[in-house]
């Protein structure tokens, strides 16, 4: 289990290159990069599906692709052929067509799979939304389109480091709007109608006021756009009253939202700010004055960290910095809370949302489903591994569905609501304790000083072995989130 667990923590490492060396080197034709991609975004089933009957890997001596693996060149190559050998004796795992019905119906259009590009830069020119047409992607939400023309910063981005180097745990933008007129940006909605008419495009529109509002709505439709978003929600607008200065003011929400449906007949998103306490009172306000669906969340409100040199913050303008929108994985945890709420307000019930929020493996795309999602934005996640991720996305969740004998997205969703419940409603009875598993110990003492100093003081400390107190063990469970090994359980208490 241990050795499998450093298998695929190797692949985590790999750097997702484009046209990938390794797959060039290889002389067996097995195309490794294809199978290292898929663990390293955590679609395993994918990978297995990936690597062939007998795959060569296990006759090859020369491991000529791990010579030229571009991570050799930083620090040490991915040990490929190890596993490429590994993925291909996967047991449990089939090798029928993995292809799941993964179309989903939103707002009565017809999408052909629940996965959009988000209002951001990675949906902002027309050959950009071609490249992701063609590359799978069901929709794209247009970069948000105003008459004001924003002024952008440089540089405007940030991020923090995630589990592995060259990775994000989370990511901080400046940037605003799109970069072309409102005239520019429809005729480039009016053209990708054209070229993909089966694809499906959202209009993310902001004004300054009800006349725009009204105005972008009318220019969206006679556009050809199938949606239209309002972009309630931007936190790093460089002029008050835009973004998610109207996202926190019901007045404000229900003026723009009647405004924009004055304009349209289309079916209206709001898209809700995160940086509120209650999002369900905004996002009724929007429902009652016109709006057909929700889109949550934007980006949070934040300020990554500080340059201890001159004191600035990142990125560094200049040696100034402002609050800016942070996105990415760290921010899921965020964004599934706030699905919950939506999905779980009586009044709000069979409102269509859309999840937005750090999804970047199928998994993430999951959890959100099973809040209540019909539909899924991405965008950090694209800017850090391209349009291409849509693969893993799609394959990981048809793998999932036909695992589990699933024939629609709509039997999944929602299916986790009932089981989040107040926390006054938890089973206070119920104890456990922690059991360590002796053969998987490697003895390094995590536990012990995890429990010492954070927990319970539960964990003993002898000859270089922990040892569980069951007297004192209340089963919090911090010994086995910190355990390398996965040697300690939870058990139910006598």
């Amino acid at each position: 289990m241990a050795k499998n667990k450093t298998r695929i923590a190797d692949a985590t490492r790999c750097l997702m290159c484009y046209q990938p060396i390794c797959d060039i080197a290889c002389q067996k034709k097995v195309f490794p990069a294809g199978i290292i991609h898929a663990l390293h975004l955590k679609n395993e089933a994918g990978a297995y599906l990936r690597s062939a009957e007998n795959v060569s890997c296990l006759h090859c001596d020369d491991a000529k692709c791990e010579k030229a693996c571009a991570r050799g060149r930083v620090d040490s190559p991915i040990r490929i052929q190890e596993i490429c050998r590994y993925v291909s004796q996967m047991k449990n795992i089939s090798r029928e067509s993995t292809q799941a019905e993964l179309s989903v119906n939103f707002c009565g259009i017809r999408c052909e799979n629940p996965f959009f590009l988000a209002s951001s830069p990675v949906a902002s020119s027309f050959e950009m939304c071609c490249h992701a047409f063609d590359a799978g992607w069901a929709g794209v939400s247009y970069k948000t389109i105003s008459f004001y023309q924003s002024r952008e910063v440089s540089p405007r981005f940030d991020a923090l480091p995630g589990e592995h180097p060259f990775s994000f745990c989370g990511f901080k933008n400046l940037e605003q709007l799109s970069p072309h007129s409102a005239e520019e940006n429809f005729e480039i909605i009016r053209r990708l109608k054209e070229r993909y008419p089966e694809k499906v495009i959202i209009a993310s529109i902001m004004g300054r006021n009800c006349d725009e509002w009204t105005v972008l709505a009318r220019m969206a439709e006679e556009a050809g756009a199938d949606l239209i978003e309002c972009n309630f929600s931007c936190p790093q607008m460089a002029k008050q009253g835009l973004g998610s200065d109207i996202g926190q003011d019901q007045d404000l929400i229900a003026l723009y939202t009647r405004a924009t449906r004055k304009g349209s007949r289309l079916p209206i998103i709001a898209k809700m700010t995160p940086n509120i306490g209650n999002m369900e009172l905004p996002a009724m306000t929007a429902i009652a004055n016109g709006a057909n669906s929700l889109a949550a969340i934007n980006t949070v409100k934040s300020i990554t960290r500080i340059n201890t040199e001159n004191f600035s913050s990142y990125p560094d303008i200049g040696g100034q910095s402002a609050v800016g929108g942070y996105s990415g994985q760290a921010v899921k945890p965020i964004a599934l809370r706030f699905i919950r709420d939506l999905a779980s307000y009586p009044p709000l019930k069979g409102i269509p949302l859309f999840g937005i929020g750090g999804i970047t493996i199928w998994q993430d795309a999951l959890d959100f489903i099973l809040l209540g999602c019909t539909a899924l934005q991405v965008c950090t996640s694209v800017m850090e591994y391209g349009y291409r991720i849509i693969d893993h996305l799609k394959e990981g969740l048809s793998i999932y569905m036909k695992q589990h004998d699933i024939a629609s997205l709509d039997e999944l969703r929602g299916l986790a609501l009932p089981n989040l419940v107040q926390p006054e409603q938890l089973d206070r009875e119920r104890k456990l304790h922690c059991e360590i598993d002796s053969r998987r110990c490697i003895h390094c003492g995590r536990c012990y000083i995890s429990c010492l100093d954070g927990g319970h003081q539960a964990i003993g400390w002898e000859k270089r072995t922990p040892m569980i107190d069951k007297s004192l063990c209340v089963g919090c469970g911090l010994c086995t989130l910190v355990c390398p090994t996965e040697a300690i359980s939870l058990v139910n208490s006598l």
